[in-house]
């Protein structure tokens, strides 16, 4: 392997922005620590790749296929939406609408089939109300919606309201809080937005298909603090997202269960707002405030706004106690932040997803930038100077003294462990054999797909992603806490990084909210409110959890591929057992 300093800074307590930068080291699997690994089955043994494509998935640049594997497929038959729908029979998809809602208002909720026109190629995609991404809903905090859910899919699907402290019943899993929606059914939620911050909404039935392929939106929800916000001249949502395409169009799905089961579906078609090239126009002085989230099935970005200094302000569930100055904006799967961006000169300028890839099968790493989108800045002043607020790092006095109440319990115990591995079984020899070698390298943060042709062929079939409880021995939904109402609770989660590929882990807890109190011992010097947060490879974090929100929750990795694999577990917050 080539040594080289990765684009990230070193992490740092005092840097907030650099939730996932132990990758700045690259983790090597020592030999000797497959025993772990059950004997491989046969593949027949879960058949139905009746009809296997021919289609491959396209290799990255500079990356060639395995010598060996070009007649392996994964064993599981493809699949794409709207199989057999012309789609000229279909709307075609818009770009979305900002909906602002007040307390009691109704929104109808579509998830539907719609065309859409990328690499020019039509293809089939799925959009809530025909929009890319859908609505964006903007409510003040302690507001009340009734959204009528109605599934017009070809899959049975659900509304999860991703990082609200939500009523349980209208939490959108099925299994543990409602029944998945029919194609042609309904449901009603009840949407309450408890806390300020960023959210987004999604499916959580096969999110591996559904969200991938286009059902995603945010939430804003303003404080009504007055002067809480700093002054800006524009606000922009950043939906990251990316799609597999070949020369044929979307690359198929598995049909009965995920197919790129080992590191989850790395796309090569970067969409921002489900724009392939995104584009905002604005004047010379604006400052702009960007709510970024990552709706990926499993890749993690590292933002960079070319052309203007970025002042990190907010998290998942509300600002920082300190704004602060950063270079990029690393994110993860589900998380989301806020940041605001000054833009002094006339010019047009990349926003950038710059990170250090990996070649997994040649043990090499290289530099990767891609552009997501631009931002032209005309030569025309700022209607309105906000320089000076801008230039000012503010604190946040009200979330520091909502956190103070949870300090005291920063120093006591540990409550809860879980472990995070894995365990892969049954895949074709050449890949068991390739796997178990000791010239795999394993970085802290995946940033790239390093093995895009074994990736695809491993299904959950093969592949099991396991929670592991230590303290019980229980894994994924075998394990149930139960916390009283009211508790606070000190959970330790540590990525495992013997297992057979390990892999960084955006773990997400539903109802609830929590601090990030430290990273591998490092404490964290400035804290906001989180519901997922990034636990790379051999890492071991710690947070507190508020459980407050009474109800059955569901905790588990946001990669879609990991929790369609088995990796979750349930919890419940009640009267004492």
């Amino acid at each position: 392997m080539t040594s080289r300093s990765p684009f990230l800074p070193h992490p740092h307590p005092s840097r907030p922005w650099l939730p996932l930068l132990a990758a700045v080291s690259f983790a090597l699997r020592p030999a000797g620590l497959r025993a772990q690994q059950a004997a491989p089955k046969a593949r027949d043994a879960h058949s139905d790749t009746a009809g296997v494509m021919d289609r491959m998935p396209p290799m990255q640049k500079g990356m060639n296929m395995r010598l060996g594997l070009e007649s392996e497929r994964p064993s599981v038959q493809p699949w794409l939406p709207g199989q057999g729908v012309d789609p000229s029979t279909l709307p075609e998809a818009e770009p979305n609408h900002t909906i602002r809602m007040s307390d009691g208002d109704t929104l109808d909720l579509t998830a539907g089939l719609v065309r859409r026109t990328l690499r020019g190629k039509t293809v089939i995609m799925y959009a809530f109300n025909n929009q890319y991404p859908g609505p964006l809903i903007r409510v003040k905090r302690g507001t009340t919606i009734v959204v009528r859910f109605h599934n017009r899919l070809d899959l049975p699907s659900t509304v999860h309201w991703h990082g609200l402290r939500i009523d349980n019943p209208y939490d959108g899993v099925p299994g543990v809080t409602q029944d998945p929606v029919p194609p042609g059914g309904d449901f009603v939620y009840h949407v309450h937005f408890q806390d300020a911050g960023v959210y987004w909404y999604h499916p959580h039935v096969r999110g591996d298909i559904e969200i991938s392929a286009g059902l995603y939106g945010n939430e804003i929800v303003d404080s009504p603090i007055y002067g809480f916000n700093n002054p800006v001249n524009r606000e922009q949502q950043l939906m990251l997202s990316d799609l597999l395409f070949d020369k044929d169009g979307l690359f198929p799905y598995g049909k009965t269960t995920s197919d790129f089961a080992i590191m989850g579906r790395f796309g090569n078609l970067f969409l921002v707002n489900g724009e392939p090239d995104f584009r905002m126009k604005i004047h010379r002085g604006d400052v702009v405030r960007y709510y970024i989230t990552d709706v990926s099935s499993s890749r993690s970005y590292n933002v960079v706004f070319a052309g203007g200094r970025t002042k990190l302000v907010g998290a998942d569930m509300g600002a920082y106690e300190r704004e602060a100055w950063v270079p990029s904006i690393p994110i993860a799967v589900a998380q989301r932040y806020v940041a605001e961006v000054r833009y002094d000169s006339a010019g047009t300028f990349p926003i950038l997803n710059q990170v250090q890839a990996i070649n997994h099968v040649k043990g090499t790493f290289f530099p990767e930038v891609d552009t997501l989108g631009s931002v032209e800045v005309s030569p025309q002043p700022s209607d309105s100077d906000f320089a000076k607020s801008f230039a000012t790092l503010h604190d946040r006095d009200s979330v520091t003294a909502d956190i103070a109440r949870y300090r005291k319990y920063f120093d006591e115990p540990v409550d809860k462990h879980l472990e995070l591995t894995v365990n892969i079984q049954g895949l074709p020899g050449r890949v068991q054999t390739l796997m178990a070698s000791d010239t795999m390298y394993y970085p802290p943060v995946e940033w790239n797909d390093g093995m895009p042709k074994m990736n695809w062929i491993s299904t959950g079939h093969e592949v099991r992603w396991i929670l592991r409880d230590p303290d019980t021995g229980k894994e994924n939904m075998d394990i149930h806490w139960h916390f009283k109402t009211g508790s606070v609770v000190k959970i330790q989660i540590h990525n495992d990084p013997l297992s057979m590929h390990p892999m960084n882990h955006p773990i997400h807890f539903h109802g609830q909210r929590f601090l990030v109190l430290s990273r591998d011992g490092v404490p964290t010097e400035n804290l906001a409110w989180k519901d997922t947060v990034l636990v790379p490879v051999g890492s071991t974090v710690v947070i507190l959890m508020d459980a407050t929100n009474p109800g059955t929750w569901l905790a588990h990795c946001h990669i879609a591929e990991h929790l369609d694999t088995g990796m979750k577990m349930t919890f419940t917050v009640g009267p004492s057992p």
